[in-house]
């Protein structure tokens, strides 16, 4: 069942997507939206708080907050894959594996996922019936053959390793920079070759620790961004040469 503060979210999402609440507007207040959805305000505060997390809105100012934007806002304060973000934000996803292979692993990889044979995985998604990301996935051996198991056109990987295995991912490091497209990559997401790409690379892991996946994500230009909030305290973000780290 859907929690009462998802459906709030939900509906005040589509009025901002929509435009009905204008970029640099004032969202109305809790008490305000308390009354009119016939909810207590920690309710009402929950889905303000899911559309803080998504960049749709800012932290509060006094009694209420600004609408920043309508972008295709991905935020790293909670970790969620491509297909719970599209999903909460209501819009037409899809997937489909272009290839996969078992390997041995190579270069960094043994290290990295502390496995010696992995499960490489090409995956292109979709949001609103066009390619907008393709995913370049190394899973650790120990994951291989629940991946394997999935079909070809699995909308959330996540999800159905979840429901298949009780796989939680749950921990997840990622750097992000631009890259040109390849071939392979302008082919398949139906740019032109050379052009720039917005590169997430990450590893995740269970709770545990125990890696789960490396991978090398391109997301074609315009189509999504990502929105980072940190404070002195919490969510530091350190700066290296030639990329931008973001450590959980």
């Amino acid at each position: 069942m859907v929690a009462r503060y998802e459906r709030i979210a939900d509906e005040l999402r589509g009025e901002i997507l929509s435009g009905a609440h204008p970029v640099g507007s004032q969202l109305p207040s809790e008490a305000e939206l308390a009354g009119r959805f016939a909810a207590a305000r920690g309710t009402v505060r929950q889905a303000v708080a899911v559309l803080a997390t998504e960049g749709l809105v800012g932290s509060r100012q006094g009694a209420r907050r600004i609408v920043l934007g309508r972008t295709r806002s991905q935020s790293f304060a909670e970790l969620h894959s491509f297909a719970q973000w599209a999903r909460a934000n209501g819009y037409r996803y899809g997937g489909r594996v272009i290839a996969q292979r078992r390997r041995p692993a190579s270069g960094s990889e043994p290290a990295r996922l502390g496995s010696g044979e992995v499960l490489e995985v090409l995956r292109l998604r979709s949001l609103e019936d066009e390619p907008v990301l393709l995913e370049r996935t190394v899973y650790a051996g120990w994951v291989a053959a629940a991946v394997e198991g999935l079909p070809a056109d699995c909308e959330s990987v996540t999800k159905a390793l979840y429901e298949s295995v009780g796989l939680v991912f749950a921990y997840g490091e990622h750097l992000i920079d631009a890259v040109p497209a390849g071939a392979q990559d302008a082919r398949l997401l139906g740019v032109r070759r050379g052009s720039p790409l917005l590169r997430q690379r990450r590893v995740t892991t269970t709770h545990e620790g125990r890696p789960v996946e490396s991978s090398d994500d391109r997301y074609r230009a315009g189509s999504v961004a990502f929105s980072i909030r940190n404070s002195i305290g919490a969510n530091p973000l350190v700066r290296e040469p030639g990329d931008l780290r973001f450590e959980r």
